[in-house]
């Protein structure tokens, strides 16, 4: 999902964003061992079966599977919303199906407010990024978790707090667990940040993540599940056009991240493409890419295979 960044002053000739190299190398040292290349991208429409309402004339963006890949959820300012933009989900059978036709998650999760970049977690419940105006809230878009019940339902969001959140608004947050540790990247302004969990289970300070950011827009991070691998979307200097898809790895939770990559042209355009998104297994990989062959912000996919 594309939208204005009111933060940032870009470069002259780029596009700020809030939603090179050879074309379809193998990114990062972790990727480089264990994929092959990326697919280049299609519309996700474009998989046989799929539903024809995953894409709209609207926006429609920000997707990510659920860890079990029978979810996709997404937001869009479709028709049929509580407002803005709002949090749906498109359903499948099983891990080979195509997905079925979104619906809105509904209240509690959306609200009047903008409701967007949902984040599902394994067992849990989802994270997710909203402008409502509650007590509590940090300014701007901040990050929220509401937990689902199989027999009642979504909880009341509760707000994951200011010492992550900031003014500078919120998106994209990403959580992983890994050595017994847990961790939310997301962008925080214009910049990556990660807050780590504390012992009392509230999240720490958020912080920069210096090897990954720019002088740039650095948005929308995903991490896969082992914690090694990491996309983002960017519109430093060697894009394609606009938001690009970046790729980085290290080799453990405390090294460094790599040097961030540019995706090249199996996924990236000349347009905007934003909030890249791993499956469970790090082989699919979702995003939005703005304007659309259909809309203002259309979802795309593409995929590798595991090498060993």
């Amino acid at each position: 999902m594309y939208r204005p960044n009111r933060k940032r002053i870009a470069r002259p000739g780029s596009v700020a964003a809030s939603v090179v190299l050879l074309s379809g190398m193998v990114i990062g040292s972790a990727a480089a061992a264990q994929y092959t290349s990326w697919a280049p991208a299609t519309n996700a429409e474009s998989i046989p079966g799929t539903s024809t309402e995953l894409n709209t004339s609207s926006l429609d963006g920000c997707p990510i599977q659920s860890p079990d890949g029978l979810s996709l959820y997404m937001a869009s300012d479709r028709p049929g919303g509580l407002g803005g933009i709002d949090i749906w989900v498109a359903l499948r059978a099983n891990a080979d199906a195509p997905f079925g036709a979104p619906a809105n998650l509904g209240a509690p999760v959306n609200s009047a407010a903008d409701d967007f970049c949902p984040t599902p977690v394994r067992g849990a419940g989802l994270y997710f990024v909203s402008t409502r105006t509650v007590p509590g809230a940090c300014g701007g878009a901040d990050i929220y978790f509401a937990r689902q019940n199989p027999a009642l339902g979504w909880t009341a969001p509760t707000n994951i707090g200011c010492q992550a959140n900031s003014a500078a608004g919120e998106a994209g947050p990403s959580y992983f667990e890994a050595d017994d540790r847990a961790f939310l990247y997301f962008s925080s302004g214009p910049d990556i940040v990660v807050s780590e969990r504390q012992p009392d289970r509230s999240w720490g300070v958020a912080a920069a993540v210096a090897e990954l950011n720019s002088d740039a827009a650095d948005l929308r991070p995903n991490v896969t599940k082992n914690g090694l691998e990491i996309v983002f979307d960017s519109n430093r200097l060697g894009t394609l056009g606009g938001q690009d898809l970046y790729f980085a790895s290290r080799s453990s939770l405390d090294a460094p991240w790599s040097i961030p990559v540019n995706a090249g042209g199996a996924l990236n355009t000349s347009a905007n493409e934003t909030r890249g998104s791993f499956s469970w297994d790090g082989t699919t990989l979702y995003f939005g890419r703005a304007p659309g062959p259909e809309g203002m912000s259309d979802i795309f996919v593409s995929t590798r295979s595991k090498t060993h």
